[in-house]
């Protein structure tokens, strides 16, 4: 049965997920919301560069709500609870890669009885919160007995990233070092890398009474000039970040998950680079054996692909897009990564005519 989905927002994820959703054989788009009013009544296939596909877009969030349609992929630049809301009481599916990874009980509480009495289910997930920091560790796992030691972690040069005004007003690249470590993007990190950990160690059956959780954001500075998509970072400022979070058990370090943001490779102090792999998604699992695993072709291998077809992106939304019809058909209520069962992509739409 094919599924009617409705994709809210087209930034760079957005976009991608509109593709996403075009291309899988079980789904058919049949709305968009768009917070530009230069995109109000356009056709969604003429947004994203294709031809047209008779969806035109809306800033309405009532004719959104009133909709008929089995799911929304959510994808805001930032997430509003009272518009996930909105959507899950309308009786709509909610998928997103926003939050709601792994929620705590008190975000539990207030989310639960609103799907429970919908009908319908809330669903985070996506590529770093979500593919990369949770779910492949956890697959990977299953190889590994007595599992000692969990890392997801990416690792990119930030250049590549398309949206210059979050790179340098929000995560504060080009600030100087107290700035950045006093800045928002820690804060706006943590509920998704604090979920991913959480849903790796509670998995993995430590007790959280024993957990001690750090959180760490380590700074690097321009040695000389750095010409960036942002301006010239000049010496002194930042030019590299890394963020982690961090699960000990008494003194042993049990898991961490994170990132590390760089503008290239050169003129900076400490001597940050990408290692002999180069841009990267890493996954370590420790114990008898050992798994260790480099994703190598989700990052863009130029700036052009970055700001056009980022890889990167499209992992992020077709795994979003891909767990549509998983969450469509799960019980009613918060379903994460580990309540789903596997999630896996559809076969190419023509390879499925004959």
């Amino acid at each position: 049965m094919t599924l009617k989905v409705i994709q809210w927002a087209t930034g760079s994820i957005g976009s991608a997920s509109l593709e996403c959703i075009i291309e899988h054989a079980d789904l058919e788009l049949v709305g968009c919301y768009v917070h530009s009013d230069a995109k109000v009544g356009k056709d969604v296939g003429e947004l994203i560069g294709r031809e047209p596909i008779g969806v035109l877009a809306t800033n309405s969030i009532d004719e959104i709500v009133a909709m008929e349609a089995d799911a929304v992929m959510y994808s805001p630049l930032v997430p509003r609870r009272k518009e996930v809301i909105a959507l899950l009481k309308s009786g709509k599916n909610v998928v997103t890669p926003l939050g709601w990874f792994y929620p705590d009980q008190t975000e539990m509480d207030i989310m639960e009885p609103i799907c429970i009495e919908s009908g319908v289910s809330l669903h985070g997930t996506g590529m770093d919160p979500g593919a990369i920091t949770e779910v492949l560790p956890l697959i990977l796992s299953a190889m590994t007995s007595g599992v000692t030691f969990v890392r997801g972690e990416e690792i990119s040069d930030i250049r590549g990233y398309a949206s210059v005004d979050v790179v340098r007003d929000i995560m504060l690249f080009g600030a100087t070092p107290e700035v950045a470590k006093n800045g928002p993007m820690m804060d706006l990190m943590d509920a998704g890398y604090r979920q991913s950990l959480m849903m790796i160690t509670d998995t993995l059956g430590l007790p959280r009474e024993s957990l001690r959780i750090e959180r760490t954001l380590d700074v690097a500075v321009a040695t000389q000039e750095i010409d960036t998509p942002i301006g010239i970072i000049a010496p002194g400022l930042v030019a590299g970040e890394k963020f982690y979070w961090d699960a000990y058990v008494g003194d042993h370090h049990a898991a961490r998950v994170g990132v590390t943001w760089l503008m290239g490779e050169e003129h900076m102090d400490p001597d940050w680079n990408f290692g002999e792999l180069g841009e990267r998604f890493d996954i370590e699992v420790r114990g008898l054996p050992d798994t260790v695993l480099a994703i190598t072709s989700w990052h863009p291998v130029d700036m052009e692909q970055a700001m056009t077809r980022n890889p990167g992106i499209f992992a992020t939304a077709a795994h979003v897009v891909n767990a549509i019809p998983y969450v469509c058909a799960a019980e009613p209520g918060i379903r994460t990564s580990v309540d789903l069962p596997m999630v896996a992509g559809r076969a190419h739409r023509k390879l499925l005519q004959g």
